[in-house]
């Protein structure tokens, strides 16, 4: 036979939770009445069987655990990176990269907005004509160049945002609701398989109308060795003849 594959400590609080609600049951309450059983002994015997009884729900708690350490570790190790700083998720230069596509549709802006009051600002005052008309030129190109870059940032920062949150959200909660699946899968295996049949095999061994001091549940008892059996008379009550010990006569 196998070695059975101890419960965990977060999990015996699980094991106790069904021996109480199979011990709750109409079942099992109505064949300690007919037993005579006390429900608190049966219970510390479930309890104390956990190595017997939870290898019957082995292939459920393997799957349980083995989900849980899957989750845990992607939890702990494949969680989304942080959206600034060092990291490996990051490439060199993309840093730097970040921060021209930000800076430029504002620099470019900026400059449109410059070069077009002075290039109109010089018109209105009719001097430096050839001067004026390149500042306005420079200002329309740089306000083209402002949109151009805005709508690629823009684009980069919703392209960023939908792999972030993409990969991040849904299977969690799919994580979750399969882990509490396993879990119930796991508990009602080891209520049906393990504990409903231990206890009712243990109250069938009692019998019917068995007293609550039956050889299973109680220890036995001890008398004490037996000193009034033929040659052991009670102190005062021998007699000659019988085994007691005679004082010698000390009187002249």
């Amino acid at each position: 036979m196998g070695r059975p594959s101890p419960l965990g400590d977060e999990d015996r609080s699980d094991y106790a939770e069904v021996v109480d609600e199979v011990l709750a049951s109409t079942e099992i309450q109505r064949l300690l009445e007919e037993s005579g059983v006390s429900s608190g002994q049966l219970r510390i015997r479930a309890l104390a069987s956990v190595a017997r009884t939870a290898p019957a729900a082995a292939a459920e708690y393997r799957a349980y655990a083995a989900l849980r350490r899957a989750s845990h570790g992607r939890r702990v190790d494949g969680g989304p990176g942080p959206l600034s700083g060092p990291g490996h998720q990051e490439r060199p230069g993309a840093g730097a990269l970040a921060v021209l596509g930000v800076l430029t549709p504002i620099l470019a802006a900026v400059a449109a907005a410059t070069f077009l009051l002075l290039g109109y600002g010089l018109r209105l005052t009719d001097s430096m004509a050839a001067l004026a008309d390149t500042l306005v030129r420079v200002g329309w190109v740089s306000l083209a160049i402002a949109a151009a870059t805005s709508l690629i940032s823009l684009a980069a920062v919703y392209r960023t945002a939908a792999l972030r949150s993409a990969p991040g959200s849904p299977p969690r909660v799919n994580r979750s609701a399969d882990l509490d699946h396993a879990r119930e899968t796991w508990r009602t295996a080891l209520r049906d398989k393990a504990i409903r049949p231990y206890l009712l095999g243990e109250l069938t061994e009692a019998g019917p109308g068995a007293a609550p001091g039956g050889p299973r549940f109680t220890p036995p008892a001890f008398a004490g060795p037996d000193f009034t059996g033929p040659g052991f008379p009670g102190p005062g009550h021998g007699t000659p003849g019988t085994g007691s010990p005679q004082l010698p006569d000390t009187r002249r």
